[in-house]
């Protein structure tokens, strides 16, 4: 099969949409092509200073990009393919990934230029579903951790506080002290498959987007393949001509008719109660359960920070751990873990954690008027060096949570039937 080359295009055909921790996202934007047309380049990050150490050797043969790989071999043995954008591999070239660079770096948010910028020494990168450019209007939904722990595995001093405010409403906390732009916003509101639930979290999700001005990134809109804040008044209107009859731009008319619309494309997929369910089965123990199994299973190794001794799996490993949740995994006895199943149990948790971090894309379908795609996206794979900073993180903002002297309360309902997140 011929490799489908970058080259084959200009850099000023791709217009930035947008970015995450590891990769950044770009669109096509020019008349027809079959191989690029309707699809995004998504380009690996490196952090500034580490590009020239880096380990990739641009003189011999890299890998494809491990995402496409994982959606393949693990992601949609787990989430059917409907729910997925399609991945192929395309061929990258250096000073192409330059030019990228200096035409579209400066639409990069300036947090995210201080940061980090593209890898220019990969030589593959991902050609994927364009879920936005083709549509006149697309939005981008992150609905974080849909559960709330079991008490287990929790200490006597994070018990009271882990079962009753969900993690998001906790960091939440903590990040407002830090300067971050206050929301109301509770993931298990989202999660609750009730209609009255999720137009509030959806509420929620539209008021933190237009008091922060976009900056908060649970809620995108994006209007003809471009993101929108809410002081750009050209692109509020075409949102109010799409969720109102009349085409106003009240922001509270738009944001009613932005919730009752969306409410209902959400509680007509299976996608959100899919997410929760995954969440919650992979991260049976918590973060707190998971580094007691670690410490009892390997008393013997200096403890530098959860998984900080444990490789990444294989590929092979993912795809044995898949077969042992579709299997052996559901019948463990969680309440008490056998330390046997410590790597398992290990990934099981990087798992919930892509599942956590993912976003979800919802769009209008183009051959029926009202009904919506909802797609899953951002379902990267991710690192054992990663556990011991989520356990630090963990520890922290539940220790500021307990000092703040705040109480809300946040239902999960798959746990009980009563309704609501409040604020006592």
């Amino acid at each position: 099969m011929t490799p489908t080359l970058i080259t084959e295009t200009k850099p000023e055909d791709w217009t930035y949409i947008s970015e995450g921790g590891a990769t950044i996202v770009f669109s096509y934007r020019r008349p027809h092509n079959v191989q690029f047309s309707d699809h995004v380049l998504r380009l690996r990050k490196v952090a500034h200073g580490s590009s020239d150490n880096t380990l990739l050797d641009t003189n011999s043969e890299q890998p494809d990009d491990p995402m496409i790989a994982f959606q393949e071999n693990i992601i949609s043995k787990l989430v059917p393919s409907e729910f997925l954008p399609s991945f192929v591999m395309v061929v990258l070239d250096e000073d192409w990934l330059r030019s990228l660079v200096i035409l579209r770096d400066g639409d990069r948010p300036a947090e995210r230029r201080q940061t980090d910028q593209i890898d220019v020494r990969r030589t593959k990168g991902v050609l994927a579903t364009d879920l936005i450019g083709g549509m006149p209007i697309a939005m981008e939904i992150k609905p974080k951790w849909g559960f709330l722990p079991t008490e287990y595995h929790l200490s006597p001093e994070t018990v009271a506080l882990k079962t009753r405010t969900c993690r998001f409403c906790m960091h939440t906390s903590l990040r407002v002290e830090q300067g971050a732009v206050d929301t109301t916003y509770c993931p298990l509101d989202l999660f609750s498959s009730d209609d009255t639930r999720v137009r509030k979290a959806l509420g929620a999700l539209w008021a933190g987007w237009y008091e922060s001005n976009g900056s908060l990134n649970n809620l995108r809109f994006f209007v003809q393949g471009g993101m929108i804040k809410p002081d750009d008044d050209h692109s509020v209107q075409l949102l109010a001509h799409f969720f109102t009859t009349d085409g106003s731009t009240d922001v509270q008319n738009l944001r009613q008719s932005f919730t009752s619309v969306l409410a209902q494309a959400l509680l007509d997929s299976p996608v959100l109660s899919l997410l929760s369910t995954l969440q919650r089965t992979l991260d049976v123990l918590d973060v707190e359960g998971l580094s007691k199994l670690y410490t009892q299973t390997l008393p013997d190794l200096p403890y530098n920070g959860l998984g900080s001794s444990v490789p990444d799996p294989s590929m092979d490993e993912w795809k044995d751990f898949v077969r042992i949740y579709h299997s052996d995994y559901h019948s463990w006895n969680h309440t008490v873990p056998n330390p046997r199943h410590l790597r398992h149990y290990l990934m099981a948790y990087l798992l919930s954690a892509t599942f956590k971090d993912c976003s979800i894309i919802i769009s209008p379908k183009s051959t029926q008027v009202g009904s919506f795609d909802v797609t899953i996206i951002d379902v990267d794979i991710k690192s054992m060096d990663r556990l011991g900073k989520w356990e630090r993180l963990d520890r922290k903002i539940v220790e500021h949570y307990k000092s703040s002297g705040s109480q809300r309360r946040c239902i999960d309902s798959q746990r009980v039937t009563q309704l609501g997140c409040t604020r006592l």
